[in-house]
């Protein structure tokens, strides 16, 4: 049977992001990311509920993401999820479901004040046709 695994999410960093390196030199940052979601329930007031998601970044993402981001900015995630099994010291079974980013673009206009210069964009759009006269319309 075959399986698909994609996430997609827009959100608002929760804290600050926490870069570090592995041992073999790779950068791994990981970020706290708040999604809201607004409806009406049947009483029909307004509901707000915040889904709270880890996401880890790897690469030279992480190092950008680290220097450009801080908690309150805005982001678009798309990657996968991930499920993490490990011990802990009292030999306890953990695991952690979180997001494996395969790209993050960031939403916000300017720098955040961690540098004078705004954040790159990670996929920047083609450029358009210089004319019109090659749509068919």
């Amino acid at each position: 049977m075959a399986s698909f695994n994609r996430v997609m999410l827009m959100g608002n960093l929760t804290r600050n992001p926490e870069l570090r390196y592995t041992p073999s030199g790779n950068a791994v940052v990981d970020l706290g990311l708040a999604v809201n979601e607004s409806y009406k329930n049947k009483a029909g007031e307004s509901v707000e509920q915040t889904c709270f998601v880890d996401v880890v970044v790897w690469g030279r993402q992480a190092e950008t993401a680290n220097e450009y981001l801080q908690k309150g900015s805005p982001v678009f995630v798309e990657g996968r999820l991930q499920f993490d099994q490990w011990e802990s010291q009292q030999g306890e079974k953990r695991s952690k479901l979180r997001v494996r980013a395969e790209r993050v673009q960031f939403l916000s206009a300017g720098g955040n004040g961690r540098t004078e210069n705004a954040a790159p964009a990670t996929n920047p759009a083609p450029e358009a046709p210089a004319g019109d006269d090659d749509i068919p319309f």
